[in-house]
């Protein structure tokens, strides 16, 4: 799905979706038959943006083999799909019943990191659609905050400037501009926009950038209006633009409320959550003082006291709220679109939605078969595509392609992937 900004700039939104345990191309292109196929006809559009995610192993076989990389970009474009994105957030697949702080490994200290995010770029200037500008790669916000060093940061600097280098590099053996996105995230080491501004700006800006996850603006209590200008000002592009919700709960010491609340207390996750340090203070878009738990479960036991709103990063549908006496925080996705759109220039040109974790809803609130999945992404998009053009972007067609897809297998089989 593209638009167009009234500055002329083409917009990709597409979805952001798992290739559940990919270890082979056979497996990517059966996911795409069975998860993005029925997205793009539920979605009744010929051709959908769709953001892979593929773990090290994988890049590393398919950056080896543009054989096989020409063969996934004809798959997409027979199915009516295309990909001008990647997320390099997760290293390996995390399909084990424990993920948790699993997913911040290796960091951006390690090589093995710059190794799995070069592949990706590889591989993403190959599937590009002819007539895209460019494209992005997400990337974690250089690591969980915990045991970092000034050894570390210094050597995550190194590995950002070789990154930057081999984006360059890439560019010039493919005639295609990648660039990669730092996602800044409560608990990392650049949980905030201002931090990520703080530890980035020395790199290259034309090469790395950041993703804007507006659930992790919401949960960092940051102002998307003055997070955006102060990223404009700085230099610093925002390269990729996560269209999310985080949970909210009004009243946290309330015991209706506490007992919804503890359904999304699920094991497999972090779901970090946080609360104003006090209501109201401070100048108008300024980010408030804010207490902090790495684990809803952890604040429900007493590590956060209730004085105040609580959010939860635990990404919620954007198109349903939740049901009373929860609530989501979509104002603030619908102030980082507007601030993002709005204006006279377009400060992104890729909108992914990414409700990732379907599986970790409580069972209630999980769609039950790949048809129920399907409808429910689409109408996301759906949700995110009133917004832009609310916005006074106007669809473009782009791509127009026929798919010519063999049938989807019947979708019978309970959702299990995050």
């Amino acid at each position: 799905m593209r638009f167009r900004h009234r500055d002329g700039t083409a917009v990709h939104l597409g979805h952001l979706t798992d290739v559940r345990e990919a270890g082979s191309l056979d497996e990517i292109v059966g996911g795409l038959a069975a998860h993005a196929e029925p997205v793009r006809r539920a979605a009744s559009v010929p051709v959908v943006g769709l953001g892979l995610r593929l773990p090290a192993d994988t890049a590393a076989a398919l950056a080896a083999d543009p054989g096989a990389v020409a063969r996934l970009r004809r798959e997409l474009t027979a199915r009516g799909l295309e990909t001008v994105t990647l997320d390099g957030s997760r290293h390996r697949t995390f399909h084990a019943p424990v993920v948790r702080r699993a997913v911040y490994y290796p960091d951006w200290s390690e090589p093995a990191r710059l190794a799995h995010t070069l592949d990706l770029a590889r591989i993403l200037a190959r599937l590009l659609p002819d007539d895209a500008e460019r494209g992005s790669v997400s990337t974690l916000p250089l690591a969980w905050r915990t045991a970092w060093s000034r050894t570390r940061m210094a050597a995550a600097m190194r590995q950002l400037d070789a990154l930057a280098a081999g984006l360059r590099r890439i560019a010039a053996e493919t005639g295609r501009t990648v660039r990669v996105a730092v996602e800044p995230e409560p608990g990392c080491v650049a949980a905030t926009t201002g931090q990520a501004l703080e530890l980035l700006k020395d790199v290259d800006h034309d090469w790395i950038g950041l993703c804007l996850d507006a659930c992790h603006l919401a949960v960092a209590h940051e102002d998307p209006g003055s997070a955006v200008a102060r990223l404009r000002r700085s230099g610093l592009p925002v390269v990729k633009v996560q269209a999310s919700n985080a949970l909210q709960a009004e009243d946290p010491t309330d015991p209706r409320v506490r007992e919804a609340l503890a359904g999304f207390a699920e094991p497999r996750f972090l779901h970090q959550t946080t609360e104003a340090a006090s209501p109201g203070g401070g100048a108008p878009g300024d980010r408030p003082p804010s207490l902090g738990s790495d684990d809803l479960a952890t604040a429900l036991a007493g590590a956060l006291p209730g004085r105040t709103p609580w959010r939860i990063h635990h990404h919620v549908p954007l198109h349903d709220e939740p049901a009373p006496p929860l609530s989501s925080t979509r104002t603030v996705l619908t102030d980082t679109l507007r601030a993002l759109f709005a204006g006279d220039r377009a400060l992104t040109d890729h909108v992914e939605v990414e409700t990732a974790t379907w599986s970790a809803l409580p069972a209630h609130h999980r769609p039950t078969c790949e048809d129920s999945l399907a409808g429910a992404v689409a109408a996301e998009l759906a949700w995110t595509a009133g917004e832009l053009t609310g916005l006074g972007l106007t669809p473009d067609g782009g791509r127009r392609t026929t798919p010519a897809a063999p049938p989807s297998p019947t979708p019978t089989e309970r959702i299990s992937h995050p």
